[in-house]
């Protein structure tokens, strides 16, 4: 609709118009709940315009009531997705597993910001367990589920750390004594006031404490360092070195606060615009690549066993590529390499078992049970060649019948009767680590995992 000598309705109606167009981005990237107060400003303001519609005259003009009617449907959509937004399934279960953390740190972080902390290792298990489980969550891609999922882990990664930091050291050393220097004593006790503030950030983090925020404790932080570098220390390199460490370990503390505006950037959830994963990235089309043109050329009589040169390139490259601690990067890298380490796999019993086939006259009083585990590894070898070529979901008759093919396998390892036989023992044994790793191969390519 243009602007122009037009009737006074359908004006308001255009302004109507933009005012939601502004609205409706905000709508799209809505990554809260419904008691959340943005979520209900989003809410006000669009019943508002619905209202305000509502109220325009249409004279009974068709046109005009037509207009009226295109942008009150559009309001009507943002006020649906907005709900759904709020409680879509993914979302309520990252909000599950953030309070669960919550109620976690509560318990036993509780005391930190009297300058003193009841840490334990099972704390920090429980918390990468849940920051594990995060990286899990389905998002489908959905702008408002990723950042949603960004700043539960954010989070839930800089209290680990804060917690991991602590363990070491639990709370900041005073090697130098008051005695030795007048600005010893206010460092001394700028210490203890950044310990309290550990509790503190914690306690902001999780939404622990509704009193504090992020601007409040970020300003008490800067106001440490204006304070300590107010210090007269010149002449004394060790006060001046002891200073610094208290002055870095409040930047560190200050870094974390940062979070809330990074969980605004597209640049911090949408991690397909992230260099580390678009290097992890190359290396998964580089894989394919060679694992394509391998696969097609390993039946070739001038085929050598020698892709493991280029396979261990790429372990190198994914082993250069910086993680930034980010769990889902982490899991990213970790999954390319599962899935290079599993090509270096097959191409090792390729090999092993073409060695075997050419020196099968030097076998002949081989134990019956150790060439039973053999002709169970070459069946292995052709499943594991079918898994690495697998681009189904886990629903695919064909995924089912891979699931049963090695299953069936692992019940003929088991049945092999080594007779006492220490080098059938071990090769069952290696055999049956290899089946169940082709089966856990087969479960990670199917979960659906996302970063």
């Amino acid at each position: 609709m243009e602007m122009g000598n037009q009737h006074p309705s359908i004006i308001r109606i255009q302004e109507t118009q933009k005012d939601v167009q502004a609205i409706a981005l905000h709508v799209t990237t809505f990554s809260g709940l419904q008691n959340d107060r943005e979520y209900q400003k989003l809410e006000r303001e669009l019943t508002k315009h619905l209202l305000q519609l509502d109220n325009i005259d249409t004279e009974g003009k068709a046109d005009i009531q037509q207009a009226r009617r295109m942008v009150a449907q559009e309001v009507g959509r943002l006020l649906k997705e907005l709900e759904q937004n709020a409680n879509h399934p993914s979302r309520l279960e990252i909000e599950k597993l953030f309070l669960e953390a919550q109620k976690m740190v509560a318990q036993q972080v509780s005391c930190f910001s009297g300058g003193k902390a009841c840490i334990t290792d099972e704390t920090s298990d429980c918390l990468q367990d849940i920051v594990l489980r995060l990286t899990l969550v389905k998002t489908g891609g959905r702008v408002h589920l990723r950042k949603a999922r960004y700043r539960a882990l954010t989070r839930l990664c800089a209290v680990q750390e804060i917690i991991e930091k602590s363990m070491r050291q639990q709370t900041l050393a005073l090697p130098l004594s008051s005695e030795a220097h007048p600005c010893i004593s206010k460092i001394n006790s700028t210490i203890c006031e950044v310990n309290k503030a550990k509790g503190n950030l914690i306690n902001v983090l999780m939404n622990l404490d509704a009193k504090e925020t992020c601007g409040h404790l970020a300003r008490v932080l800067t106001g440490l360092v204006l304070e300590l570098d107010a210090q007269d220390v010149s002449g004394h390199a060790n006060i001046r070195n002891y200073r610094k460490e208290v002055v870095d370990e409040i930047n560190v503390l200050l870094r974390y606060l940062d979070l809330e505006e990074e969980g605004s950037s597209a640049s911090g959830y949408d991690l397909a615009q992230n260099d580390s994963i678009q290097k992890i990235e190359q290396v998964n089309r580089h894989l394919a690549e060679l694992r394509e043109y391998l696969l097609k050329n390993e039946n070739s009589t001038e085929f050598c066993f020698k892709p493991k040169t280029e396979l261990q390139k790429l372990l190198m490259q994914l082993d250069e590529v910086d993680t930034g601690k980010n769990p889902c990067i982490r899991e990213a890298r970790r999954r390319a390499v599962v899935e290079v380490q599993a090509s270096v796999a097959y191409f090792d019993l390729k090999e092993a078992l073409w060695k075997r086939q050419s020196f099968c006259h030097q076998a002949v009083n081989e134990h019956p049970s150790h060439k039973a585990v053999w002709d169970v590894l070459g069946s292995l070898s052709r499943l594991q060649r079918e898994v690495i070529g697998f681009h189904g979901a886990r629903t695919d008759k064909s995924y089912m019948r891979l699931e049963e093919l090695l299953t069936k396998q692992l019940l003929t390892l088991d049945a092999v009767d080594v007779q006492g036989d220490e080098c059938s023992k071990e090769a069952r044994k290696q055999a049956v680590k290899f089946a169940q790793n082709i089966l856990s191969y087969l479960d990670m390519r199917t979960d659906e995992w996302e970063y």
